[in-house]
């Protein structure tokens, strides 16, 4: 028989892994591979908006959306038993930011907040969702990994989860909109076909934009295709940082030279996010023949875009 080595599970003390809730646990959550391992316990596709969102006098950690149905998810973290300040705090933020889905992360939850939680989903309509989540960092030989425990959710999430996914799948959807589909269906399966991309292919949705990761929270790459200007965008889309858009273009004529065309940059400063972009002009969304020609334009272009940028964004992280 066999000789099988099993190892014991061991706890490790939170604080002993993050020793600093803002600076060292809110940045790793964050990060696209870890945020993936929270949106598959709740059962929600996040996609990383903002960090560190200024909310009146306070700043809330993690901002996404909903991939599914593209509202706000705001996260509140807390490397110790939950407390009062906190809950205040979410209640606050949520308010400020219009969130749908407040996610309440924290090392232990009393039950006074977990019944608070219960009770908020008890007592508003379906749009508004609120979730208390456990971390746990379980050690098993010289291996480590994280481990979140769902300690309230809405209630009958998971079938309102799949009812709602449903219904994105079968809703009525105008003509322009079944061609906004299949367009960005295209892309990602020509994505699918490569054998290296740095591009994440994501669910294509009925809108006139798809979204990618950049490798930094609050990034994107970004296509759009503009059918009422005629116009393809590949794009650098940076949410609410308006200080990395100055440090990217103080380097303009180095990342120019690199990519090896002019970009356009668009600082924005009254919109919520800074833009740098590459268009192609005269490109008519009506003409499904040129679709193959303005799908290999825009993977051509966003790859060009990730490679170019990302190293100088993960030295500024």
């Amino acid at each position: 028989m066999k000789k099988i080595d099993l190892k014991e599970i061991e706890k490790v003390e939170i604080r002993d892994i993050w020793e600093h809730e803002g600076t060292e646990f809110t940045p790793w959550l964050a990060k696209e591979d870890n945020i993936k391992l929270l949106s598959k316990a709740i059962g929600i596709e996040l996609i990383v908006e903002a960090r560190e969102k200024d909310v009146g006098p306070f700043s809330a950690d993690i901002l996404c959306k909903d991939e599914a149905s593209g509202n706000w998810v705001l996260i509140e973290n807390q490397l110790e038993k939950t407390d009062h300040k906190h809950l205040g705090q979410l209640l606050t933020y949520a308010t400020g930011l219009n969130a749908a889905t407040i996610i309440w992360v924290a090392a232990k939850f009393h039950e006074e907040h977990r019944a608070t939680l219960d009770w908020l989903n008890k007592i508003t309509g379906e749009d508004y969702n609120f979730f208390g989540v456990q971390i746990e960092v379980l050690k098993i030989g010289e291996s480590m990994a994280p481990r979140f425990d769902i300690i309230s959710k809405p209630n009958n999430w998971y079938k309102k989860v799949s009812t709602a996914a449903q219904k994105i799948d079968t809703e009525n959807l105008s003509d322009t909109k079944i061609k906004q589909l299949a367009f960005w269906e295209r892309l990602t399966s020509k994505l699918r076909e490569r054998e290296e991309t740095p591009l994440t292919t994501r669910k294509p949705r009925p809108q006139h934009w798809h979204t990618f990761a950049s490798g930094v929270s609050g990034i994107g790459v970004h296509a759009v295709f503009n059918a009422r200007d005629n116009r393809l965008v590949a794009e650098l889309y940076i949410v609410d940082d308006q200080k990395i858009f100055e440090i990217l273009e103080k380097d303009k004529d180095k990342i120019e030279k690199e990519f090896g065309e002019k970009f356009l940059w668009e600082p924005l400063p009254h919109r919520v996010a800074s833009r740098i972009k590459i268009v192609k002009e005269n490109s008519f969304f009506e003409k499904e023949e040129k679709w193959d020609e303005y799908v290999e334009w825009l993977i051509e272009k966003l790859e060009k875009i990730y490679f170019v940028f990302n190293k100088r964004l993960k030295n500024l992280e």
